[in-house]
């Protein structure tokens, strides 16, 4: 009796093919939507975990200043120098430390140059944020002692100068330095928010000092603390140290900022579920759109079939059975947009997985949800209808022409 049923619900929406598929459509974009904002929303929380844990693991961010800044004010509190890096490196709870100072400089060789971010630091910088050399070496004390004109290539760099070819060995232009290219960085890709991670090059940061910005100053510190010293130990000692260095009083505020990597990752991904979990919302009003259409639909084709049911509730049938008939046109109505929407907001997100260069991670439990909510649709929209039906006295139903 219910396949009987549901083959005369296909056959009564195969009668009326555009009429059912715009009943539908509502149903498939919601569906659609939801499964696409969420995948997508997951799996910008995966590439933010994935990056940061690029960045190193218990890795600390040291930048001289306020961490917060309002409008138009203007910070002046002193740049940090190597001897703070040499101070700090005595701290029995870290590991490693990499300062940095950065330049946008066009790097040439032959014919072809990039424009890219040419960063000072030191041998520990690989340590720190977690790189890999592709091939070559990292630089030696002796060179960054003496600001050698070496640098290590990031794997953007390297295409857009060298192709195919291998740059070990060779020597590139910065500016007026000829500067010999000693390792390569392996590719990390973009990273939290889109940047190239791989468009820069690495020089010893006393040469990027006194020969590219012409100032001692050190911009900023990545800090990697020992296995098992917890991020909170690591600020309170680091702190300490530094006001001690840059001599602020105990009542006094610091000038500087010590940012904790996790926190960081954290806070990207309670953005990505907020949004995500807004845009699903937004998405699911869809479905109650489409739910609606499928209920004026149904009232219509309750209208245009009431001979049809008239002479069904004449020879015998109940209205149970009438009932079941409508109900079902409508759950089958809502199913199939249902399905249609799983296939539609799966591609979709996979297109904007490729396209946002983020893992395309569907939830099983998602697409069962989305499923279920347009199954619950149809029964919700489609009773009313199926109802009226039922309640069709069938004389008065077998008067109409």
């Amino acid at each position: 009796m219910l396949w009987e049923t549901i083959r005369l619900a296909f056959i009564a929406i195969v009668r009326n093919k555009l009429r059912s598929f715009l009943t539908v459509l509502g149903v498939v974009i919601g569906v659609a939507a939801v499964i696409a904002m969420v995948t997508v929303g997951q799996g910008s929380s995966a590439q933010v975990s994935a990056n940061v844990a690029s960045l190193g693991t218990n890795v600390l961010i040291l930048r001289p200043g306020k961490r917060m800044m309002g409008p138009g004010t203007r910070d002046t509190s002193p740049a940090f120098t190597l001897r703070d890096v040499e101070a700090l490196e005595e701290l029995p709870v870290i590991r490693a430390v990499s300062p940095n100072t950065s330049a946008s400089q066009t790097v040439v060789y032959g014919n072809a140059n990039a424009t890219t971010s040419v960063t000072g630091t030191t041998a520990a910088y690989l340590t720190v944020a977690n790189w890999v050399l592709a091939g070559g070496r990292v630089f030696t004390q002796a060179e960054e002692r003496q600001g050698a004109a070496v640098c290590i290539l990031g794997e953007t760099v390297r295409q857009k100068l060298f192709g195919a070819a291998d740059p070990l060995g060779q020597t590139v232009r910065i500016k007026s330095i000829s500067c010999l290219v000693v390792g390569l960085l392996e590719a990390k890709g973009a990273g939290s928010f889109g940047q190239d991670q791989d468009d820069l090059v690495l020089m010893p940061i006393r040469t990027v000092q006194r020969r590219l910005v012409g100032n001692q100053d050190v911009s900023g510190m990545s800090v990697a603390l020992q296995d098992g010293v917890s991020a909170t130990r690591g600020i309170r000692d680091i702190s300490a140290l530094l006001r001690e260095r840059r001599r602020i009083g105990a009542a006094d505020e610091e000038n500087f900022s010590v940012t904790d990597m996790k926190e960081i990752a954290s806070m990207l991904s309670s953005i990505n579920t907020v949004l995500a979990g807004l845009l699903s919302s937004v998405a699911a009003v869809s479905l109650l759109v489409g739910g609606i259409g499928i209920m004026n639909i149904m009232l219509v084709s309750v209208t245009e079939r009431t001979r049809e049911i008239g002479i069904r509730l004449a020879v015998g049938a109940t209205a149970g059975q009438v009932l079941t008939q409508f109900l079902v046109e409508a759950v089958v109505l809502s199913v199939l947009g249902g399905m249609i929407g799983i296939a539609l907001g799966l591609a979709l997100a996979l297109v904007a997985s490729r396209y946002m260069l983020i893992p395309f991670t569907p939830d099983p439990l998602v697409v069962l949800m989305a499923f279920g909510f347009s199954a619950v649709v149809g029964v919700i929209f489609g009773y009313f209808p199926a109802r009226r039906a039922a309640r069709l006295d069938p004389i008065e139903a077998l008067r109409h022409q």
